[in-house]
């Protein structure tokens, strides 16, 4: 038995005659069969789906009604107005995904009205991109038509004539990226809206801008976003705003759009940070279009505050009010976005129910399989606003009374001072010892400290700390110790080369690096600047850094200086102990470490003799000899640079060698 068929939705005019309870019987017929429509079999249901039959011309009657009217309209307001526009989106829903479309339901007029309707709904994106893909060709037949009139109108003398195509044209503009990309390919609608801003009123001039930004940003949506076509449509606009620029004062659709609109910053954050980069930095360049003059002020919704005071009761889900939280409401609008018709009072028992999961409601509202407490329940509800205790008045139990003066406390509270239980004795006013100084504090021996301990405490001073290291000498590790700088050999040695006739210079007379213009000019200062190829600042700058640095200076002694075979001195190895008895060495001593102390002190030798030797003199090619003595220093330094002439096979026999001597010596 076919279904009885469903009347066409009237118009305002028709409605507005229609009396309330019967307004309500209509909509409880369109819902039933609505319904019953979305139970039929899909043969069934496509032959009810006729081009010319009754379910079409309901639709696009319904969606045409729907998209006119206002906010207050109170026929589209109540529940089952709300429950109708669901059906009637189910039911559009499985038109358009069928195999065979009506052709009256794939006009832009329609989808159109129905993007107004559903502007913010997720599943209708997803609807018309999947429709676009399966009938773009009979789509793009009545936008083409659409696009030409566009053009021609917007060209003309009197551009504003197409204002109501434009203002119907956005809702499908802004759900459809597609139908933007399809509008603002090619430069003939792009310069018709240009041509057209030039010479319309400001209020017809926001709705240009409102159609150009739209399809604009529809090029960086998407899997792929078209950067190519972007970056020519962008620079299109911009020859367009110069020549605007050059001819006359007035302002271009580019400066508008920069001003007015979040363009470059959506073309910024579009896609990954490596997509589209140069169009991106185009982009950030289209700045200095930007025009204070053309901004428009942005319309603040302005919302009635209710100050009323007093103590919000339960509300009627068994909650108190102000529960729902910040967080709980963008939920809500999460989910209204997938469906408009529920109310936020049924939301929020949703999330309540599976423990805020927008997914998990998502899904049973999809799937209708929500509990029975909850299927049953008033899905238009929306939460109700704070009830307030207007008429009953509520008074404290409590005698009004004095705020307290705070008292403040500390860790002196109730200390002997405080409870006044501290003996006068020591108490006094000012110093308590005004003639005690410095001087007789320091003459007090009972506080000094014992002789004793000082001596202990210095004796546990190492008193041959500045003793040159020389673990890692050659003879002891049996290797070599290679000091060069790899990749610097030449700078190393033309750095040797200038420091050694430097040296020599001023061994020489030092009145050579003297800062004067007769020294300057002199033969020895000359022959140093052509063999150093140093300059007078630098050479007489090295004199000066070198005799505020004595180390550098007995650095450079042991290196470049040589032994002459004369010793003009004999230091002293004798050993001799410290009237105090401390175990420190007799000043006569300096000569020679020492005697029985063996290498490293107090005893812990290796069979070794002092530094000095035994008694006897010096090894003549031993660089463990005293610092001061040139003939240890030049010794070191030819140690230093022979080392890469060793290798390791020999090390058992020098060890050998070393052992033999310091036994001797020992002995």
């Amino acid at each position: 038995m076919p279904l009885p068929p469903l009347a066409p939705f009237p118009p305002s005019s028709v409605r507005r005659s229609i009396p309330p309870a019967e307004w309500e019987s209509c909509l409880d017929a369109w819902i039933t069969l609505a319904g019953a429509h979305l139970h039929l079999s899909q043969t069934e249901f496509s032959q009810a789906a006729a081009d010319e039959g009754h379910l079409v011309s309901f639709l696009t009657s319904y969606f045409q009604e729907a998209a006119k009217a206002t906010g207050n309209d109170s026929q589209f307001q109540s529940k089952k107005a709300h429950e109708l526009k669901k059906q009637c989106f189910l039911l559009s829903h499985r038109l358009l995904s069928a195999e065979k479309i009506p052709q009256k339901l794939l006009d832009w007029t329609f989808l159109s009205n129905l993007s107004h309707v559903f502007m913010r709904s997720e599943r209708l994106r997803e609807l018309l991109s999947s429709l676009w893909k399966k009938n773009g060709d009979q789509i793009e037949a009545g936008l083409q038509r659409l696009k030409s009139s566009l053009t021609k109108t917007l060209e003309s003398s009197t551009p504003a004539t197409a204002e109501e195509s434009l203002k119907d044209l956005v809702p499908l503009l802004h759900t459809s990226p597609e139908v933007a990309t399809f509008f603002i390919a090619g430069t003939d609608f792009l310069d018709s809206l240009c041509a057209s801003y030039t010479k319309s009123s400001p209020e017809f001039r926001a709705k240009i801008v409102t159609v150009a930004s739209l399809a604009l940003l529809s090029l960086t949506k998407g899997e792929k976003p078209s950067y190519s076509l972007l970056s020519d449509t962008l620079y299109s606009l911009k020859s367009n705003a110069e020549t605007v620029a050059e001819s006359s004062l007035q302002p271009s659709l580019l400066s508008d759009l920069v001003t007015n609109t979040p363009l470059i910053a959506r073309i910024r954050d579009s896609g990954s940070a490596d997509e589209g980069v140069r169009v991106k930095n185009f982009a950030e360049t289209l700045s200095s279009f930007r025009q204070p003059s053309l901004a428009r002020p942005k319309q603040i919704a302005r919302r009635k505050a209710d100050k009323g005071k007093g103590r919000a009761l339960d509300d009627e889900f068994g909650h108190a009010a102000g529960s729902v939280n910040v967080h709980q409401m963008s939920l809500v609008t999460q989910i209204q976005d997938l469906f408009p018709d529920l109310g936020s009072g049924f939301i929020i028992q949703c999330l309540r129910e599976y423990n805020d999961d927008v997914e998990q409601v998502t899904a049973h509202l999809l799937d209708d399989s929500l509990p029975p407490h909850l299927k049953n329940a008033d899905r238009a509800a929306q939460l109700p606003p704070t009830i307030q205790e207007k008429t009953v008045h509520h008074h404290s139990a409590l005698e009004p009374r004095s705020t307290p003066v705070p008292e403040r406390r500390n860790i002196f509270d109730n200390d002997e001072l405080d409870q006044l239980t501290v003996d006068a004795s020591r108490l006094h006013i000012g110093r308590k010892n005004e003639n005690l100084t410095a001087d007789k504090i320091l003459a007090d021996k009972k506080a000094a400290p014992n002789k004793a301990a000082i001596l202990s405490a210095l004796a546990t001073f190492d008193l041959d700390d500045d003793e040159r290291d020389d673990t890692y000498d050659v003879e002891d590790v049996g290797g070599t110790v290679d000091s060069a700088v790899p990749g610097n050999d030449e700078a190393a040695e033309l750095r040797d080369k200038n420091e050694e006739a430097l040296f020599r210079a001023y061994s020489l007379s030092k009145d050579t690096f003297n800062r004067d213009t007769s020294t300057r000019r002199s033969k020895a200062r000359e022959a140093l600047k052509s063999e150093t190829g140093m300059t007078d600042e630098a050479i007489e700058g090295w004199s000066i850094m070198l005799a505020r640095d004595p180390r550098n200076l007995k650095r450079l002694e042991a290196k470049f200086s040589t032994f002459d075979g004369q010793q003009r001195e004999i230091a002293s190895t004798r050993w001799r102990d410290s009237p105090a008895g401390s175990g420190t060495e007799d000043s006569e001593g300096q000569g020679g470490r020492g005697g029985f102390r063996g290498r490293g002190g107090r005893g812990r030798g290796r069979g070794r003799g002092g530094r000095g030797g035994g008694g006897g003199q010096a090894d003549a090619s031993s660089a463990a000899g005293p610092a001061s003595d040139k003939q240890t220093q030049a010794n070191r330094h030819r140690k230093e640079a022979n080392k890469s002439s060793r290798a390791n096979h020999n090390r058992r026999d020098q060890r050998a060698r070393k052992m033999a001597r310091g036994g001797g010596l020992a002995g």
